[in-house]
């Protein structure tokens, strides 16, 4: 009983200690925001000059270190592979987008997105291989960050995180909130927790390999591009597809590439 009370409290102690870190991140970033407004913002987005500073340290973090080990990854592991684990963490997160049907009230989505996790889980051995899909049952996205949008709580400004990258207030917050509760952190192995963020992450930036091109030859402006891009679509995805129309940013390209840039943002 002891070693079990023992483990449990390393189990808690990491999980904490890894929460702590991300809000000092996020904490250290604003301050750094705040302290970098003068330089004439734009609206919605008053940090800009912390922004793009962020920006440029990510963009470079992504080009020395997170896509050559992608490309890596994409040249070593067999396509069948890779899909069992986009397809193991893409389920599991499906557990975050239950609860946020439920939070939003949308009770039929939810009835959708159990039985498509439940089906994943066992059929589909813990979500390697999604069953669901083809029998019709579609893949959803909701986070925390919808959720707060649902219960009025505004979007709040444009900020850029270390590592994290682009976000809202809004959705900052709910980005906080679930990172206290992902089940990955709570792995009782440290060195196996940890071997699974650095595959989710490897995973998430491997998805994203065929979406790169379009960012950068997007424009001369890459960090106005993709700040307006992740705007609409969280706007998108916070209306379910049909923001008002106050809220849309101009409409995007017809080039089918273009389409590829959500998958770009991670979202």
């Amino acid at each position: 009983m002891a070693k079990l009370k023992l483990k449990a409290s390393n189990m808690s102690g990491s999980h904490h200690s890894l929460l702590k870190i991300l809000i000092l991140i996020i904490s250290l970033s604003l301050l750094s925001a705040c302290a970098s407004v003068p330089g004439g913002p734009t609206k919605g987005d008053p940090f800009e000059s912390y922004n793009r500073a962020m920006f440029k340290f990510n963009d470079g973090l992504d080009e020395y270190v997170m896509r050559p080990v992608a490309r890596g990854y994409d040249a070593v592991l067999p396509g069948p592979v890779k899909t069992g684990v986009s397809n193991f963490f893409s389920n599991l997160g499906d557990i975050f987008v239950i609860i946020n049907d439920l939070l939003q009230f949308k009770f039929k989505q939810a009835v959708s997105d159990t039985t498509r996790f439940v089906v994943n889980s066992t059929l589909g051995l813990y979500g390697l291989f999604d069953i669901s899909t083809p029998m019709g049952m579609e893949k959803h996205h909701e986070d925390f960050g919808q959720t707060l949008a649902t219960w009025g709580i505004g979007e709040g400004p444009y900020i850029v995180l270390p590592f994290f990258g682009p976000k809202t207030m809004r959705g900052t917050a709910g980005f906080v909130i679930e990172s206290s509760y992902d089940p990955v952190y709570d792995i009782e192995n440290d060195d196996v927790m940890w071997g699974t963020v650095v595959l989710r992450a490897i995973d998430e930036r491997y998805k994203l390999l065929g979406a790169s091109r379009v960012v950068d030859q997007a424009a001369l402006d890459k960090y106005s591009f993709v700040r307006d891009a992740f705007l609409q679509h969280r706007r998108n995805l916070v209306h379910d597809g049909n923001p008002p129309q106050q809220e849309l940013a101009p409409p995007p390209s017809s080039d089918p590439e273009d389409l590829d840039l959500e998958k770009e943002l991670g979202l």
